[in-house]
């Protein structure tokens, strides 16, 4: 069985702490009506030294012929020039964003182009869900790799056939943004959670000094904006946004099967148990040797014949007790005691829920 070579007195296990720190409200929610939307386009790059779309990709070829024809000039579409790519073009227009605005865009090969490097980005309106266009995006790309080729030799790093235009792209029309609906703010929770959810209410209620903010659910908070604050609803949400909050963390333990990481949050708790957990070693070899005919033989030929041997080999660990713990430290201590891997550790993980003893939720990532 192939180990991981960490230590979990070190990497194996990654503690989080075990008292929940107070955020601010603003970090724990959103506003509902707050949004960003997203932007598409599709467009040309130009400027490309030979690492454009090939004359196999029709759609090119197309889009090349309708832009000249758009400038006024006759073209038959069989143009063969690899310095052109068409490309998909995307950015995200944030909410409250007025005309005028500049916005990033990223640009990605739609074709077979190897390479974005050095390119330009003819202007390309981008479209929202509704195919309403809501800006315009032109510019010279930045590419964050290079790929170089001979006929018997690559080098590439990164990806090349993504690129990014900081401030490419102009707002040509905002969307409108309300975040207050008869009088009412709702404030969505990043996690669901139903303590924290009244946490927050009695946060702001407090704050107010009434009963303004109610819990509707594990998700939202409804807050009713005072008589006295309708004419500046902005500086009322700044108010309430920056109060602090204890949120309530759920006992939950992440496990990413890839990297062999597992990290115990801070509210797990581990009650007793005893386990035993046998690894086994399996070794598979193989050994060539040639078979010779004998001597002076006229039918029989050389081969190689392949040894192949097997060895398994099973550890049977002993039963160990684990004591109940109620901190995260305890926890650490008593998984390090086993002298488990990562790799089982996670098996013994899943295996301690499954057996109840383990007091928290698992995601395997």
């Amino acid at each position: 069985m192939r180990r991981f070579l960490i230590t979990l007195s070190v990497l194996g296990i990654l503690a989080a702490t075990q008292d929940a720190h107070a955020a601010r409200i603003k970090e724990l929610v959103r506003v509902k009506g707050v949004r960003p939307n997203q932007l598409t386009g599709y467009g040309l790059v130009v400027g490309l030294a030979g690492t454009g779309d090939s004359a196999q990709t029709l759609f090119t070829r197309q889009s090349v012929k309708a832009l000249l024809q758009r400038e006024g000039i006759v073209a038959d579409g069989r143009s063969r020039t690899r310095n052109v790519a068409a490309v998909l073009v995307t950015a995200e227009l944030p909410a409250f964003s007025t005309p005028g605005d500049q916005i990033d865009v990223v640009v990605s090969t739609l074709g077979d182009a190897t390479s974005l490097a050095s390119g330009v980005l003819v202007m390309t309106p981008l479209k929202g869900a509704d195919r309403e266009t809501y800006a315009l995006a032109q510019g010279p790309l930045v590419a964050g790799g290079f790929s170089v080729s001979q006929p018997l030799a690559t080098r590439q790093r990164n990806v090349p056939t993504s690129a990014r235009v900081p401030g490419g792209a102009t707002v040509e029309r905002g969307v409108a943004t309300r975040f207050v609906v008869e009088d009412k703010i709702v404030l969505s929770l990043v996690e669901a959670d139903f303590t924290t959810a009244q946490r927050i209410a009695l946060a702001i209620n407090d704050e107010l000094k009434s009963d303004a903010a109610k819990a509707d659910d594990s998700r939202r908070v409804t807050v009713t904006v005072p008589d006295d604050a309708k004419e500046q609803t902005v500086a009322f949400l700044a108010r309430i946004e920056t109060l602090d909050v204890n949120p309530d963390i759920r006992a939950r333990v992440v496990i990413n099967e890839r990297s062999g990481t597992v990290v115990v949050g801070g509210n797990v708790a581990l009650g007793p148990a005893s386990v035993a957990h046998a690894n086994l070693d399996v070794a598979i070899s193989t050994a060539l040797s040639v078979s010779q005919p004998s001597a002076f033989s006229r039918t029989g030929r050389t081969v190689v014949v392949p040894n192949t041997t097997v060895d398994a080999e099973e550890r049977v660990e002993k039963l160990r007790a684990i004591p109940a713990t109620t901190t995260v430290d305890d926890l650490v201590k008593a998984l390090n005691a086993l002298g488990a891997s990562p790799r089982d550790l996670m098996q013994i993980l899943e295996a301690l829920q499954r057996a109840g003893a383990l007091r928290a939720e698992i995601e395997v990532m």
